[in-house]
């Protein structure tokens, strides 16, 4: 098992962290831990990972990611709802890349009892 922290940047090591996640072996618990794992798998290139926790409705039908990107941390801002509690939540991140970063509120639902990702609102 690999010792470096998983790219989410929680402390835990990438396969006990987002890994998990991301080879279905167990599913995120709340709408950040999914917001996390999908960063992770932006930064990964997990395309199918993406795809699989996009709400039905919103879903592209391809995802084509740039392997040129390079991600390089998250920080959550703000959560609200979203706990095993909820059916619904949001959050409140930035994503940094070399040459800048991505501020975002994305929304999250519960579909068949899975956290997934509905759309997002850019800010400034």
């Amino acid at each position: 098992m690999s010792t470096r922290s998983c790219p989410c940047g929680l402390l835990q090591a990438y396969e006990a962290c987002c890994g998990r996640y991301h080879s279905a072996s167990a599913a995120a618990p709340t709408a950040e831990a999914l917001m996390r794992s999908r960063y992770s798998a932006f930064v990964k290139g997990d395309a199918a990972y993406l795809l699989r926790t996009w709400h039905p409705r919103t879903r592209p039908g391809t995802l084509e990611l740039d392997p040129g990107m390079r991600w390089t941390g998250l920080e959550i801002l703000d959560t609200s709802d979203g706990s095993a509690f909820h059916s619904t939540g949001t959050v409140e991140f930035r994503a940094s890349y070399r040459g800048g970063s991505l501020h975002e509120r994305s929304r999250f639902e519960r579909v068949d009892g899975a956290w997934v990702y509905v759309d997002g609102e850019f800010l400034p």
